[in-house]
């Protein structure tokens, strides 16, 4: 690039690391780091340091992380850093108008979707629990408003029929970092093409919690699938079984992988097949792969079912009564 530029980079999930480290590798002057607060984390609540700040620590890149970036701490450092443009990817914070009138350039920001499509914090994630059959991720000229800015550059790609979230996350991170870089040469160059976004087009991807991992097993099996890949790794699908017997108490337990077979059953009811667990759903049946008892470990079926026998007949479903 002819005329050197000031970067600073904000970032803090692992989507954001691909595109830290293609910067850097670009030869651009990456200035600094700014990433959230360490934060408790584990059963022991230890303060796990981000991998993006670890990447930054091992670049020797300085590491700033001011709880609020919009508030006088995180202003001030800025100022003091006097970037020519920021790059954000995963941070975690909307920035301000104050704060993208620091640099002369802007920021652009990589989203994990084809923009309108998915707007907020979990695009990737609802766009296969949505069933999607492609993704993709958008660089944009960023706003104070949520993922609302201009369109730069833009790549798609297929999901697969088992792809979880934190797996398609992975590659669209891969896939966006060469283009995020594209687009600053061509911002600074004065070539880059900005286009607006179709407001009529635009859906919304709020971030999900553990209630919207509850499985209702009188949807079809094919939906109940994508639900479970979508939240993987976070925040997982759930549902109880009810054994059969007398004083057996109803246990939740976290579903990780399936599969759609052919069949059916009544929903949320277990069939007889011997080292397998097959359930019932509202069109065809689902068979689990991996599963886990609230407070265990993640266990492939066959080993669960060994400490936990489930009868045929078995109930299961999104309530503990």
């Amino acid at each position: 690039m002819a005329t050197p530029i000031r970067l600073v980079m904000l970032g803090t999930g692992d989507f954001a690391v691909p595109t830290f480290a293609r910067l850097c590798d670009s030869g651009l002057n990456v200035v600094a780091l700014i990433t959230q607060p360490d934060r408790p984390q584990g059963r022991k609540q230890e303060l796990i340091p981000a991998p993006i700040k670890m990447e930054a620590i091992a670049r020797r890149i300085p590491v700033f992380q001011p709880e609020r970036v919009n508030a006088d701490e995180g202003l001030t450092i800025l100022k003091e850093l006097q970037p020519d443009l920021l790059v954000t990817a995963a941070y975690g914070q909307i920035l301000s108008a104050e704060v993208l009138s620091l640099p002369r350039f802007g920021g652009v920001n990589l989203h994990g979707s084809i923009l309108p499509a998915y707007r907020g914090a979990a695009p990737v994630a609802w766009a296969i629990r949505n069933g999607d059959p492609e993704s993709g991720v958008t660089v944009i000229r960023m706003s104070p408003k949520v993922d609302a800015g201009g369109m730069i550059a833009f790549a798609r790609t297929a999901i697969g029929p088992d792809e979880t979230a934190g797996e398609l996350e992975s590659r669209l991170a891969v896939i966006g970092a060469p283009l995020v870089v594209e687009s600053i040469e061509a911002i600074v160059s004065g070539t880059a093409r900005i286009l607006p976004q179709e407001r009529s087009k635009v859906t919304k991807a709020p971030k999900l919690s553990k209630a919207d991992g509850v499985i209702d097993w009188s949807h079809p099996a094919r939906r109940i699938h994508d639900l479970v890949r979508a939240l993987q790794p976070w925040p997982t699908a759930s549902t109880y079984w009810h054994p059969s017997g007398a004083g057996r108490a109803p246990t939740r337990v976290i579903i990780h992988r399936t599969r759609p077979v052919s069949g059916s059953a009544s929903p949320g009811r277990a069939i007889d097949s011997p080292g397998n667990l097959l359930i019932g759903t509202g069109e065809e049946v689902l068979q689990v792969l991996e599963i886990q008892a609230v407070g265990s470990k993640r266990m492939l079926t066959p080993d669960f079912l060994r400490g936990h026998p489930v009868m045929p007949g078995d109930r299961f479903s999104n309530v503990a009564e």
